[in-house]
């Protein structure tokens, strides 16, 4: 079963190469200044293809998707999106499988049809441009709140108001379709977990694996909040003075939020990948004991 790599590897993996191309005297051209080509065989790419790969096997392996459901992309750079493609199973990904996509959704590298959806995610990357990675999936509790048209409330389980806050429920438009995709285009800015009318679940973040892990959070707490409310007893909220401190610290961490006030500093960039990688995990680790 594979891993998500750890922050502390990660950043030694980049300490190394890194090392190596100081060492060399090369100039490695930045992704921005290569063609489709070699932007699509760049070591960022595949490290990125690598970790698509890692996140689709999850996503099968938690039964997230089924069949050739779902699809995953990333930010190659400024101008580039490497994506899953149609009609492969997330379970079954090869790196030779992603994509290489532009910003209007163009095919430049890769021999499959890139996902229908993929319109979708573009759609996010537009409108904000602190979303780095885009996972889409259909968790069986998840969907069953879209399939309803509503979300779990706010203001009971700690993890889902820390790491996404309250939810959007789209319209319903075809997927696939320009139309389905714009239906996401009102809330991506304040909103990192956006249900879809009868259809599933849409997450950005910074990384392909900390937009996976969101799916996970709030599936879990979807599955939670169910099974609380068949325990019979009143659900205890969540102290106003302790959601109080919840907001500051993700006013503080640059989470997006649909409470916060839109301020410069509600609107500070992302928390590094490495601290938000070790809160994601502290927080998951809890969750699924729970689970």
């Amino acid at each position: 079963m594979q891993t998500a790599v750890s922050p502390a590897e990660q950043g030694r993996t980049e300490q190394g190469l890194a090392a190596c191309v100081a060492i060399e005297g090369a100039h490695t051209p930045a992704v921005e200044e290569n063609s489709p080509l070699a932007a699509a065989s760049s070591q960022e790419a595949v490290a990125l293809r690598d970790e698509i790969i890692r996140a689709g096997r999850k996503l099968w392996q938690r039964q997230y998707v089924d069949g050739n459901g779902g699809n995953i992309s990333v930010r190659l750079g400024a101008q580039y999106v490497l994506c899953t493609p149609t009609m492969v199973s997330k379970g079954d990904l090869l790196p030779a499988d992603i994509c290489l996509s532009d910003l209007e959704g163009n095919i430049l590298a890769g021999d499959r049809l890139r996902t229908s959806e993929l319109l979708l995610h573009l759609e996010i990357y537009k409108a904000n441009p602190r979303a780095r990675a885009v996972v889409h999936c259909h968790p069986p509790y998840s969907t069953a709140f879209a399939v309803a048209g509503t979300t779990p409330p706010n203001g009971l389980i700690t993890e889902y108001e820390l790491f996404i806050g309250p939810v959007a429920v789209t319209r319903y438009e075809t997927p696939g379709t320009k139309a389905f995709a714009e239906t996401v285009a009102p809330f991506v800015e304040q909103h990192n977990t956006i249900l879809l009318r009868n259809h599933g679940i849409v997450c950005w973040s910074d990384t392909v694996t900390h937009a996976q892990w969101l799916t996970e959070i709030f599936e879990t707490c979807c599955k939670t909040y169910l099974i609380a409310r068949q325990i019979g007893q009143p659900l205890e909220a969540i102290p106003d003075d302790k959601m109080e401190e919840i907001l500051a610290f993700k006013r503080r961490m640059g989470l997006p939020d649909s409470r916060l006030a839109r301020t410069a500093e509600a609107a500070a960039p992302v928390v590094g990948s490495a601290e938000l990688a070790e809160l994601f995990e502290q927080r998951r680790t809890r969750l699924e004991e729970r689970d």
